[in-house]
């Protein structure tokens, strides 16, 4: 049955959902999703995980697992139950990887927020959880701060597959595209292949409620297409360059442009308005469940994104002329999405730490009942 969720796919924009936990693999509904609703890639955060932890009992057997072969550090368990899950999801996206030739069809598992300011670190955990997943099709999120950015170009070198995330403006993309480009030149020159594939992840909505405070009514919400309309334009241009097509003829695939944060936090919005917004040939949209059934019950798609960003250049310089800078904003919302999702990672230690300790108290009280 084709859905609008198909037509997006038609038009050459993938469609991932942005969500994952331990039901949904073993019940099979990421199968369904995938048959039923064109579903091409996985995407998961901190967030995430700890609902998906802390509001089930499905990771109990393998915390208790764990525990049991004497691992009690939480990150440690944690990474034991998400390493599974990406994996199996991993694997029932393989069939779309291999059919995509490797651009298409990926998992990501993203690193933990205290190494969003560290280049070292992001670098050897990202390649020994990437080493650790054991899959062609899993991806490495690293956030796009200023430290990111050299962990992007040091894990595309090692080969591994990097989803960049917590992308709220254009310079921040450039640096990243830069990045991933920068990368490959350096596996070119070291006579290795270019068999790695990156996403750059653009967050659109989060853009348009914190600009929305700002801004007048006739302004709200068009910042967030505006933002995207220019990453998407300036991506077209590198796509076009000398030093795209050089890597581009060696074998190399385009940083594809991914949207996120595309629910929407305005109730005066439909529910799939950025969906709708951001079609786009060459993109990723990956979208929470309730977004992405709603779009293929009632979405259309009435058009693409167009590469001239002359009319987001009107909505951008509208919004400055009300004092809203969108690189500045850019550069509060990564600090605000960093703190966010380090928040939320503190919040799964400490549900995995409790749940630990729990599962602990339970099999020492069954080894001393009579």
């Amino acid at each position: 049955m084709s859905t609008p969720l198909h037509r997006l796919q038609d038009l050459g924009q993938s469609v991932w959902y942005d969500n994952i936990h331990r039901a949904l693999l073993d019940s099979g509904r990421l199968r369904e999703y995938v048959d039923r609703y064109a579903v091409s890639g996985v995407t998961s955060n901190p967030s995430i995980f700890e609902q998906a932890i802390s509001g089930s009992s499905d990771y109990d057997d393998a915390l208790r697992l764990a525990v049991e072969h004497g691992t009690d550090d939480p990150e440690a368990l944690f990474w034991e139950v998400a390493i599974r899950d990406i994996q199996d999801a991993a694997d029932v996206l393989r069939d779309t990887y291999e059919a995509s030739g490797g651009s298409d069809g990926f998992v990501s598992l993203e690193l933990p927020p205290r190494l969003s300011h560290d280049t070292e670190g992001s670098v050897q955990l990202g390649a020994e959880l990437f080493t650790r997943l054991d899959r062609p099709n899993a991806m490495i999120k690293v956030p796009g701060t200023r430290e990111g950015i050299g962990a992007i170009e040091e894990l595309t070198v090692f080969g591994v597959n990097v989803n960049v995330t917590l992308l709220f403006s254009l310079d921040q993309w450039r640096a990243v595209a830069e990045a991933y480009l920068r990368g490959l030149e350096r596996r070119i020159d070291a006579g290795d292949d270019l068999d790695v594939t990156s996403v750059a992840s653009y967050f659109i909505s989060r853009i348009d409620a914190k600009a929305n405070q700002r801004l007048p009514s006739e302004l709200h919400n068009r910042l967030g297409v505006a933002s995207a309309q220019l990453a998407h334009s300036a991506h077209s241009e590198l796509m076009a360059s000398d030093r795209w097509r050089r890597l581009s003829f060696s074998g190399a695939r385009p940083q594809r442009l991914l949207w996120a944060s595309t629910s929407t936090k305005d109730p005066a919005l439909p529910e799939t308005f950025y969906v709708s917004t951001l079609a786009a040939a060459g993109t990723v949209n990956t979208m929470p469940e309730a977004t992405m059934l709603a779009f293929a019950r009632t979405g259309e798609v009435v058009g693409t994104m167009p590469t001239d960003s002359a009319e987001a250049q009107v909505w951008v310089r509208r919004a400055a002329a009300e004092g809203v800078d969108l690189e500045a904003l850019g550069e509060a919302l990564q600090a605000e999405g960093d703190t966010s999702f380090a928040d939320a990672f503190e919040r799964l230690l400490g549900c995995i730490r409790t749940k630990a300790g729990e599962l602990r108290s339970e099999d020492e009280r069954r080894k001393v009942r009579p």
